[in-house]
């Protein structure tokens, strides 16, 4: 996924807006599939967020619809990976800019 379409959505999430896109590629297979509708909510209070829950967020400098497959102890830094398990890396909440809250074909 490029990162057009991501700085698009950051944009209006951080306008409190909820976007609507449809991601390409395998990476979350099956929980989205390349070219779903995917619609992604602003996140009212991130410590609210848990493992499993797929956000939008930037790792390394690069913009994905990945999961949070762990969160530290203390609910500040949060691993994200694929639906494969590799792992993009720990970030923090300033790095999640919204969560998958629907995903239709």
């Amino acid at each position: 996924m490029g990162s057009s379409w991501a700085d698009h959505a950051i944009k209006a999430l951080d306008n409190g807006d909820a976007v609507t896109i449809r991601p390409r590629g395998n990476s979350m297979t099956p929980r989205i599939k390349s070219g779903c509708q995917v619609t992604i909510s602003p996140i009212e209070d991130k410590t609210q967020l848990k493992k499993g829950d797929i956000v939008l967020c930037k790792v390394g400098g690069r913009k994905f619809c990945h999961l949070i497959s762990a969160i530290d102890g203390k609910g500040i830094r949060f691993q994200i990976s694929n639906n494969s398990g590799h792992v993009n890396g720990w970030v923090g909440p300033g790095c999640i800019y919204g969560k998958v809250t629907k995903v239709e074909k």
